[in-house]
C-alpha cells in the first residue's frame, strides 16, 4: 500500500486491518487505539506498531482488529477512552502519558499498554520500572531527562547563547518534571530560561512573541503529543523569528526543525506489539517489567541551519545519527 492511500484509510476508517500469519484461529481481538492529535501526524508510528503486530502473526479479520480514535481537542479523550471501554476492547493502546492518565481515569481493568511514557513512575501510572502493578505497562523514553541534554546541545550549537526560551504543554502530564529538569540543566550551562505554556495552535504565536521579546537565543520544545500535532507551524514560527530550536523527536527536523534529540520513537512504538501480543495471550501488565529506550538519536537539518546562517560546530554534525539536506 502506498504512503498517500495509507493515510487516507486512516481518515477513512474507524479500524486498521492487520495482515500476518494467524496464531489463535477463530478469535479477534480488538485493541484500541487512543490518540490525542490525527492519524496522519502518526502515520510513521501506526506503521511501527502495524508491522510489529503482523511480525508476530496477527491477521485481518481473523485474530484482529484495531479500533481507532482520534481527537485534536484535549477535552474530548476521555469521552474517546470511555467510548473504547464500552466497547469492552481487549487493550488499550496509548502511546504516551497524556493519553495514558485519560485511560487510566476510566478503567483500571482493561489493560493499558503505552510506547512513549516520558515518566510511568513519576506520575504514578506504574509503581515500578520492574514491578508495573496495576493494569498498565510498557515502554518509557524518559523525556525528562532529555530535556538536560537536549539543552546541552542547543548550548553546543549556539555557544554564546544566555538566554533559551522554553515551551511546555500543561495538557502533557509530565510537564513538571520537564521544566524541572530544564532548570537544572539552565543552571548547569549557565543560561536563562523563559518558559511559556502551549495548549493549542493558537497559543504558538504568543509564545514566539515572547521569545522575540525576551531576545532569547534559542528554543526548547517539550516533546507532547500537542506539540508533534503542530510540528510543521512549530518549525515555520521558528524559521520566520530565526530562531534555533531543539525539538523531541526526528518528524520535528523532518517539518524544518532545526535539531531533534529523543528516543528512537519509532522503534519503541514497533516494539509496543511484544506487550499487546504477551497480554492477548494471557500475561498481566502488572507482570511486564517497563522497558527503556535502547536507541537515542541525534537529528540535524542542515538546510534549517544555513536557513539560519547557523554555523554548526564540526563535531556536533559528526556525533548525529542523522543529517537531513
Amino acid at each position: 500500500m502506498k504512503r498517500r492511500e495509507f493515510i487516507a484509510l486512516l481518515g477513512a476508517s474507524a479500524a486498521w486491518p492487520i495482515a500476518g500469519y494467524a496464531q489463535q484461529p477463530g478469535k479477534i481481538f480488538r485493541i484500541g487505539f487512543l490518540g490525542f492529535g490525527s492519524g496522519a501526524t502518526w502515520a510513521n508510528r501506526i506503521e511501527a506498531l502495524h508491522g510489529g503486530l503482523r511480525d508476530l502473526g496477527y491477521v485481518d479479520g481473523k485474530n484482529i482488529v484495531i479500533e481507532f480514535r482520534w481527537t485534536e481537542a484535549i477535552e474530548q479523550l476521555p469521552e474517546l477512552a470511555t467510548e473504547l471501554v464500552r466497547m469492552n476492547v481487549d487493550v488499550i493502546f496509548a502511546p504516551s502519558s497524556t493519553e495514558v492518565e485519560v485511560a487510566r481515569q476510566v478503567t483500571n481493568a482493561i489493560p493499558i499498554v503505552f510506547a512513549t511514557h516520558a515518566d510511568p513512575v513519576g506520575l504514578g501510572h506504574v509503581a515500578s520500572l520492574p514491578r508495573p502493578g496495576g493494569n498498565i505497562t510498557g515502554l518509557s523514553g524518559l523525556g525528562a531527562d532529555l530535556a538536560i541534554k537536549a539543552l546541552e546541545i542547543l548550548k553546543e550549537a549556539v555557544p554564546n547563547a544566555t538566554r533559551f526560551a522554553v515551551f511546555w504543554s500543561p495538557s502533557a502530564p509530565w510537564y513538571r518534571a520537564f521544566l524541572q529538569a530544564a532548570k537544572t540543566a539552565g543552571d548547569k550551562l549557565g543560561v536563562q530560561l523563559h518558559t511559556a505554556p502551549v495548549q493549542t495552535v493558537e497559543d504558538l504565536d504568543g509564545a514566539f512573541a515572547m521569545a522575540v521579546q525576551e531576545r532569547v537565543d534559542g528554543i526548547l520544545v517539550q516533546p507532547t503529543s500537542l506539540s508533534r500535532s503542530h510540528r510543521a507551524p512549530l518549525a515555520k514560527l521558528a524559521l520566520k523569528h530565526r530562531l534555533p530550536s531543539i525539538f523531541g523527536g526526528r518528524e520535528y527536523v523532518e517539518a524544518g526543525g532545526l535539531m531533534s534529540y529523543a528516543a528512537d520513537y519509532v522503534d519503541l512504538t514497533g516494539r509496543a506489539a511484544t506487550y499487546i501480543d504477551k497480554i492477548l495471550k494471557g500475561a498481566k501488565p502488572a507482570d511486564l517489567p517497563v522497558e527503556l529506550a535502547s536507541k537515542y538519536l541525534l537529528v540535524i537539518n542542515v538546510t534549517t541551519a544555513k536557513a539560519l546562517k547557523l554555523d554548526l560546530p564540526w563535531f556536533l554534525e559528526q556525533r548525529a545519527d542523522e543529517v537531513i539536506e
